[in-house]
């Protein structure tokens, strides 16, 4: 197998993940907001590639997260540039392990 799921590990997986969904507050009440779009936006301008891989970066990423803490989720020096699949493998993976 190069990577892939069972079909079964996949369902496990997907299950998992909608009830993660279904607790967590929306984006709007974790701080993503039109000014953060503007901000994040700004920011991946001047800072084009991610930090991971070298891809050009998609997003900003709290390196430690912010967990609704107002300050570390606007402290710049706490974002960092990555793409999509570096966000979503790597990165989540990471912060599951510490939760």
């Amino acid at each position: 197998m190069s990577g892939e799921q069972c079909s079964l590990v996949a369902a496990r997986s997907k299950a998992r993940k909608a009830r993660f969904d279904r607790k967590r507050p929306s984006a709007r009440q974790r701080g993503y907001t039109r000014q953060w779009e503007r901000e994040s936006k700004a920011f991946l301008a001047d800072y084009p590639v991610c930090v991971r891989c070298g891809e050009p970066s998609e997003l900003v990423d709290h390196i430690k997260a912010h967990k609704g803490n107002q300050q570390l989720f606007w402290d710049r020096t706490n974002w960092q540039p990555l793409c999509h699949h570096c966000h979503n493998s790597a990165k989540q993976s990471e912060e599951r392990r510490k939760s």
